[in-house]
């Protein structure tokens, strides 16, 4: 508490902490699920009590789960996914896009005709989609996206569907505490041999090479080795669905031991078994779950590999969802060859949509080389208005509407297409009057400007009058590449310009920081220093207090482990900074790198330099002296921009 400032001897705050104590783990909210479903023979009303939920014309029943269960009362969970929302969008835009997705012109091959995309007509079994997978190429990916599925898959290495089944099952709290990972991995890759305690465990274990992976399993080992009978063994099905409810799979154990010793299984071997299965008390799979899961994984991995604009355009138009903010998204698509545009008042919609463009295979990254023969995509990723911050749906798709062949001013945006002032301005931050001629920084002047003077329709007074005298042109100076960047992540939290970390490179050069690009060629133990902008904090109940970080330059991605004793000793410097720098070893296995964190710096005081001066009081060139007021509601003369680049940076995104 001291180290908190607090004062340890202050009652208020003994009662406080003592109040804290008895409420620790009391239910913090009474939750609705959103896709559960009550079904019974009568009416429903005249068995459970119902209430109006908090929607219109929506009902709750006041009984939880496990009251109805205890009743044998129907329940139905319907799971809603942002990935299935991304892939309608996707199959819609292959559809309208790409009709003959299944003409693959370089090959020489046809897969389908004209007939729309689906789940149902994806082509099974792509070995070029498993390509991808095998390289950890996954950013987007259902499921297979974050640090532990992505340093898993190289070590897995998908070959067929029901290796995507295991990958979407294996990196689970409940096979972890079991013990089941490590066992599994290694008879994958030939370094054990797989076998069977017995003839009838084999039957049951054979598909996942001898190592108990999903609940099914669990549930058949009990009634083939233990003796269960089939409502027992649903009994323990049951347990292993309780979670984290600590004591329910327990009190099963002595029966499932004495019951598998009393079947001839030694002693250690049935304790063995039973510590797996008590694992999935720590969230296990079922089989069937993760089967459907592994479809989306291998649709999302075939629209990537092939479609990588039409995946980059899906996955933003169902933001929010997975573990990557729009910049990342983007960063990858570009990666994959498409070529990105931003949001522009005659070029886009509401939503990110597809432009004529060059092929995209002849821009791939090295590092993604090997997939030059994958790839169809021949269109331009536009990004929508939906990525400008602030602006309303509505209003923007009724400018769209109103636009015609295109607005040809910023006051025929206003007059013609009905934007507010305030949206106008909005669309100017973020630079996207550039097909009217207009800049950021004259976008701007002119927003300023809008129902304020110069009109004939702002001075009716003086519309018949000789106006002899007109205010002069005046010259903006144009703002610097940094401060471009700056007010891109303020309005789009991405920028096409240029990554923030290059335009800082030759301090970070002469701090002895690394590119990310670099780490891999660099040998397990060396020591470096990586930095970059933080895009993801992970910290997982089963890594036992283990933070994973993603930092990102303008090269690549850096991925970073951080000890909890590292992260109590740089706490401040991990959960705060915005351009984050990283001492620390190279960790390279599998082909997967990773920088174990020994310390932790906060260089975001560095990004100041993008807007040309010090953090605190950054101002755009056409300022020549220090305003008390002014901003968004002054004159438009008074058009500046209060730079604090560290503030605009993204501040990560921390999942557990």
């Amino acid at each position: 508490l001291r180290k908190l400032g607090l004062d340890s001897a202050d009652p208020r705050l003994a009662m406080c902490l003592k109040l804290a104590g008895e409420l620790r783990g009391f239910p913090r909210h009474l939750s609705q699920h959103v896709g559960g479903f009550v079904i019974t023979r009568d009416r429903l009303d005249e068995i459970v009590p119902v209430q109006n939920a908090a929607m219109e014309d929506r009902t709750v029943i006041e009984w939880n789960k496990d009251d109805l269960d205890e009743l044998r009362i129907l329940k139905v969970d319907l799971l809603g996914l942002g990935m299935l929302t991304c892939l309608r969008k996707a199959f819609e835009m292959i559809d309208r896009f790409y009709p003959g997705w299944g003409e693959d012109e370089s090959r020489g091959a046809v897969f389908a005709d004209l007939t729309p995309l689906t789940i149902d007509t994806l082509p099974k079994e792509d070995p070029r989609v498993y390509a991808m997978l095998k390289r950890a190429d996954s950013i987007g990916v259902f499921q297979v996206e974050s640090r532990a599925q992505m340093s898993m898959l190289p070590r897995l290495r998908p070959e067929k569907f029901y290796d995507i089944v295991i990958e979407v099952a294996i990196v689970r709290p409940g096979p972890i505490q079991g013990g089941m990972v490590h066992p599994y991995l290694r008879r994958k890759q030939g370094f054990e041999t797989v076998t069977y305690p017995s003839k009838a465990l084999e039957e049951v274990l054979e598909r996942t090479l001898g190592v108990p992976l999903f609940q099914e399993q669990a549930m058949q080992i009990a009634i083939v080795a233990a003796g269960f009978s089939p409502p027992e063994a649903d009994k323990l099905r049951r347990a292993m669905a309780t979670f984290r409810r600590v004591g329910t799979i327990g009190q099963m154990k002595t029966k499932f031991i004495d019951g598998m010793i009393a079947n001839g299984y030694a002693p250690d071997f049935a304790e063995s078994c039973f510590r797996q299965i008590e694992g999935f008390g720590e969230y296990g799979f079922p089989e069937s779950h993760a089967a459907s899961f592994a479809l989306l994984v291998y649709a999302s991995s075939w629209i990537k590999c092939h479609y990588p604009d039409v995946f980059a355009a899906a996955l933003l138009n169902a933001q929010p969802m997975g573990f990557y903010a729009p910049g990342e998204i983007v960063r990858d698509a570009i990666e994959h060859g498409v070529e990105t545009r931003p949001p522009d008042i005659n070029r886009s919609v509401w939503d990110n949509t597809l432009e004529e463009a060059a092929p995209a295979a002849p821009r791939l990254h090295q590092r993604n080389a090997d997939m030059r023969g994958d790839i169809r995509s021949v269109r331009a990723l536009r990004l929508g208005f939906r990525q400008v911050d602030g602006l309303k749906e509505d209003e923007l798709r009724a400018a769209v509407a109103a636009r015609g062949k295109g607005f040809d001013s910023l006051r025929d945006v206003w007059l013609r297409g009905g934007l507010s002032p305030a949206s106008i301005e909005r669309l100017a931050q973020a630079d996207a009057f550039r097909s009217l001629g207009l800049d950021r920084r004259e976008a701007l002047w002119a927003a300023r400007a809008l129902n304020r003077v110069g009109g004939e329709e702002d001075l009716p007074l003086f519309g018949r009058a000789a106006m002899t005298a007109r205010e002069a042109d005046v010259h903006l100076p144009a703002l610097r590449l940094g401060e471009h960047v700056v007010e891109d992540y303020r309005s789009l939290r991405l920028s096409l310009k240029a990554h923030p970390a290059a335009l800082v490179r030759d301090e970070l050069t002469v701090l002895g920081v690394t590119e990310a690009d670099r780490l891999a060629a660099l040998k397990d133990g060396a020591r470096v220093r990586t930095a970059g902008l933080v895009l993801v904090r992970q910290r997982p109940d089963t890594a036992s207090g283990v933070i994973f970080m993603t930092l990102q330059d303008e090269t690549n991605i850096a991925n970073i482990i951080v000890w909890p004793a590292t992260f109590e000793r740089f706490r401040a410097e991990v959960l705060g900074a915005r351009l984050c720098a990283i001492d620390g070893k190279i960790q390279n296995e599998h082909g997967i790198v990773h920088v174990i964190a020994e310390r932790v710096h906060d260089f975001s005081p560095l990004l100041a330099r993008l807007a040309g001066g010090p953090l605190h009081a950054a101002l755009a060139p056409a300022d020549e002296v220090k305003h008390p007021h002014g901003g968004a509601g002054g004159h438009p003369r008074k058009v500046r921009h209060h730079l604090v680049p560290a503030e605009v940076m993204p501040k990560g995104r921390n999942f557990h």
